[in-house]
């Protein structure tokens, strides 16, 4: 009888020869392509990525197959050649992170073990970790309340959307409407989402004149909502500009108008690791629930989210029985559930990534790596500042992004500022030698304009990488301006 799949193909951890084998093909292929890349990004555009990418992994469903070398091999030289690399120094456009050896090293066993989280008997080991793992996110939140929990989620867009179900199941639980969701104007898009979603009403808008949520125009919108449950959405870390709203003032509104709070620290959170940059979160702890993830200032491999919530009960709206996964029976006589710690059914168990990282780094060891991409971002601040031909966004930098542009877009009428700063980013991204963001925001006079964001997720960025950066900046902006005079 013939076989479907050849047995040395299957990784089976009882035998990974195979898998052995093969992720020494892959590592080789990761190398091969970062080289035949040569940067943080592959040059020509997405035209010849594309052409590329299709030569060494096309067709990608042969009539017969081409065997596991060489099918993984073009597969991972294609990925890594044609990848956006965030190991990268000069690849800092995102809230994405280099992930941690550690972390990717766990995450391939996570893949060869295959457990998935929704009933014990698929996981029994990796729900222990998990167990673990979560109070232990959880307590970083809220050290001091007794009993705080926490999901492991796909990232932040999750995360919130369990959060706002959660508000709207507390408030049906107590007979009352469904709770009204402020949220700032500097709210990620996922807040609004989520509300739509779930059928709650149209998100009320708060103003942020300075890009943090504004405590008194909160005050407002709540006084006008008429009471009844609300749901004022905070935001710790804006994806623009790493800004974090004034959290203690926003809960005290929120109390004085019997509305909970709830904080989207999907990039700050991570500063709870630290002693020293805490205190920036002051306030978080009355927030019934928090986002952060970890595969932000985390350095996990995607994804890597966590919802904390101040109680453990808060969670019991996601309580479901499928008797083929939680049967009362198996239930009461000790089988843990699993069912009700996510909305998803299978699951991948990103925790164990996570444990890894943790252990390996401590507390101490993954507050140092938080502290230096703050530092490095004050560091380059201060670079920008120094720079004859570059000016920065005013204020302190947020958390570890840089808003900057050149100071020749300021020379220029109209629109054309704005349009040296896109045609800068876009030509270091066409030549692969640069992955810079982009970000609206108000200037000193009021205006908002174009900006080129750099956030510095690096563990192990130095200054030399910095001043690179800026060089390219500084020198294409000389070019473009040049050519178009």
């Amino acid at each position: 009888m013939s076989e479907a799949v050849r047995p040395d193909a299957v990784a089976d951890p009882d035998s990974p020869h195979a898998l052995r084998r093969l992720s020494a093909i892959a590592l080789g292929a990761l190398a091969d392509g970062a080289t035949a890349r040569g940067g943080p990004l592959p040059a020509g555009g997405p035209g010849q990525v594309a052409a590329r990418t299709r030569a060494l992994c096309s067709p990608v469903l042969p009539e017969e197959g081409l065997g596991a070398e060489e099918a993984l091999y073009g597969v991972v030289r294609a990925a890594a050649e044609g990848a956006a690399d965030p190991s990268a120094r000069h690849c800092v456009a995102h809230l994405h992170c280099p992930p941690l050896a550690v972390a990717a090293a766990a995450d391939l066993a996570a893949s060869a073990l295959n457990p998935s989280m929704d009933s014990w008997d698929q996981a029994p080991a990796a729900a222990v970790i998990e167990e673990e793992v979560t109070a232990v996110l959880a307590r970083l939140i809220y050290p001091g309340r007794p009993g705080p929990d926490a999901v492991v989620t796909s990232g932040g867009t999750e995360s919130n959307l369990v959060a706002l179900l959660l508000a709207r199941e507390r408030a049906r639980a107590a007979g009352a409407r469904a709770p009204q969701v402020f949220a700032g104007a500097n709210a990620h898009h996922s807040v609004r989402r989520a509300a739509w979603m779930l059928g709650l009403p149209e998100a009320v808008v708060v103003d942020c004149p300075d890009g943090r949520m504004s405590p008194a125009a909160l005050d407002r919108a709540l006084a006008a909502n008429g009471g009844g449950p609300a749901l004022a959405v905070a935001t710790a870390g804006t994806t623009d500009e790493g800004l974090i709203d004034p959290l203690p003032e926003l809960a005290a509104v929120a109390r004085s108008h019997g509305a909970e709070l709830h904080v989207d620290a999907a990039y700050g959170g991570p500063l709870m690791f630290s002693a020293k940059l805490a205190p920036r979160l002051a306030g978080i702890e009355h927030a019934v629930s928090v986002t952060y993830d970890l595969h932000k200032l985390g350095w996990q491999p995607v994804a890597a989210g966590v919802l904390a919530v101040a109680d453990a009960f808060l969670l019991e709206p996601l309580a479901l029985t499928a008797d083929y996964l939680n049967a009362d029976d198996d239930t009461e006589a000790g089988l843990p559930d699993l069912l009700g710690r996510s909305i998803r059914t299978s699951r991948r168990p990103d925790v164990l990534k996570i444990a890894a990282t943790l252990r390996a780094l401590g507390r101490q060891g993954m507050a140092r790596a938080v502290e230096h991409c703050v530092e490095t971002a004050v560091r380059f601040a201060a670079a920008v500042d120094a720079h004859p031909a570059l000016r920065r966004r005013a204020g302190e930098p947020g958390i570890s992004t840089v808003l900057l542009r050149p100071a020749a877009a300021d020379a220029l009428p109209g629109e054309a500022g704005d349009e040296l700063v896109a045609a800068i980013r876009r030509d270091l991204l066409a030549e692969g030698r640069a992955v810079l963001g982009r970000a609206v925001a108000a200037d000193h006079d009021g205006r908002r304009r174009l900006w080129l964001k750099v956030t510095l997720l690096h563990p192990q960025t130095a200054a030399a990488d910095l001043d690179a950066l800026l060089k390219l900046v500084a020198e294409r902006a000389e070019h473009l301006s040049r050519r178009d005079a």
